[in-house]
């Protein structure tokens, strides 16, 4: 299973709390924001999502 993980650079407030959450260490910080590394380790699981108080994440299966 293979999923597609977006972050809205114009929503993301960088407080990093997707980098913290995710389990698959998918994220990192990049000039302030959060930006997608690592997508083929997604786990589909949206932990990512959940803690995103600015919901600039989606992740979708493909």
């Amino acid at each position: 299973m293979a999923w597609e993980v977006v972050v809205d650079k114009d929503k993301c407030a960088g407080d990093e709390e997707c980098v913290n959450a995710c389990p698959a260490q998918v994220y990192e910080m990049v000039d302030g924001k959060a930006e997608v590394v690592e997508e083929d380790e997604c786990l589909g699981c949206e932990t990512c999502v959940e803690v995103c108080p600015e919901g600039a994440i989606t992740v979708t299966e493909v």
